[in-house]
């Protein structure tokens, strides 16, 4: 049986098409159209006319590829900016016209729940030692601990790589001051959830969405993306620090060059690297594992196994 499945999250939208036999996602590919659908949505409170062109577009070429590659079901979702935006019902009604597809809004804690699913679905089935998976995305992240078991804490936040590039990093070269704005929201926003992660010792950190994968993709140095080298690599908060301080003082047009980020991403992974380092260091936990595996997988295990 082959599946499509789309997220709409508030920076880009992201398509997984695979054959799902067996229990095993086989023959994954990715795509993904940086459409930012949540562009404005935190300080207006509605998607911008531009942003819902832009993301039916989008949508409907993402119809053909399921179409071309012969899916025999596409499931939607999405994420923050839909969640938050006051007219995410025109949006809805206007993709069910124009492309058929049906745009399911889920929740922060479903999000979570699907993320963690996807994860357990690309890593080696280990004890039952919990583990905590962050997911950073462009209006929220998600932080979920469970094991093989099942999800036992999830907590989404208003934290994301645009939502913060928006509030706080006004400027090209990112200023101390806005720096420290950001460190302080975040700080703030999460002050709850990490001392609750923390009373579980948790010891090992699993990372994904495109701020992660990027990161690693930088680490590497990579010219051309992959999800082979990207899935399984480590990163150390060392490494993080490093990124975040040479990005900090980079224009745009240098980050639109850097080895292994998205040139679409280069004004956001700023904000995206700050959340990150600022989790790592609250934790005290010291590396990362980055997961190719995520809320798409989730996805489309979650709907596969209820039809089967």
């Amino acid at each position: 049986m082959k599946i499509g499945t789309i997220d709409i999250g508030t920076n880009s939208m992201r398509l997984l098409t695979a054959i799902y036999k067996d229990e095993k996602i086989i023959d994954r590919k990715k795509y993904v159209n940086t459409t930012r659908i949540g562009q404005g949505v935190d300080d207006k409170g509605y998607i911008s006319q531009e942003a819902i062109d832009r993301n039916i577009k989008a949508l409907k070429e993402f119809k053909d590829i399921c179409d071309s590659e012969g899916c025999d079901y596409v499931y939607c979702m999405g994420t923050s900016a839909l969640r938050d935006s006051k007219n995410a019902d025109e949006f809805i009604a206007l993709a069910k016209k124009d492309t058929g597809i049906d745009v399911e809004v889920i929740t922060g804690e479903r999000e979570s729940n699907l993320g963690f699913l996807g994860v357990l679905e690309g890593v080696q089935k280990e004890d039952s030692e919990e583990i905590l998976v962050v997911d950073i995305g462009g209006g929220s992240t998600e932080f979920i601990v469970g094991n093989q078991d099942g999800v036992n804490f999830c907590k989404s936040e208003n934290i994301g790589a645009l939502r913060l590039t928006e509030k706080f990093l006004k400027t090209e070269i990112v200023t101390d001051q806005e720096l420290n704005d950001t460190v302080e929201f975040i700080n703030k926003t999460i002050e709850n959830t990490i001392n609750t992660i923390k009373n579980r010792n948790i010891k090992k950190l699993v990372g994904i969405g495109g701020t992660i994968t990027s990161v690693s993709a930088i680490n590497q140095k990579l010219e051309v993306y992959s999800m082979e080298k990207v899935h399984n690599s480590k990163i150390c908060k060392k490494e993080v620090d490093q990124i975040l301080q040479m990005l900090k003082n980079m224009t745009l047009e240098d980050k639109k060059r850097l080895n292994g980020l998205q040139p679409k991403r280069a004004d956001i992974i700023t904000a995206g690297v700050v959340i990150l380092d600022m989790i790592m260091e609250k934790l005290e936990l010291n590396e990362i594992i980055v997961s190719e595996y995520d809320n798409l997988e989730g996805l489309m295990c979650q709907m596969a196994k209820k039809m089967s």
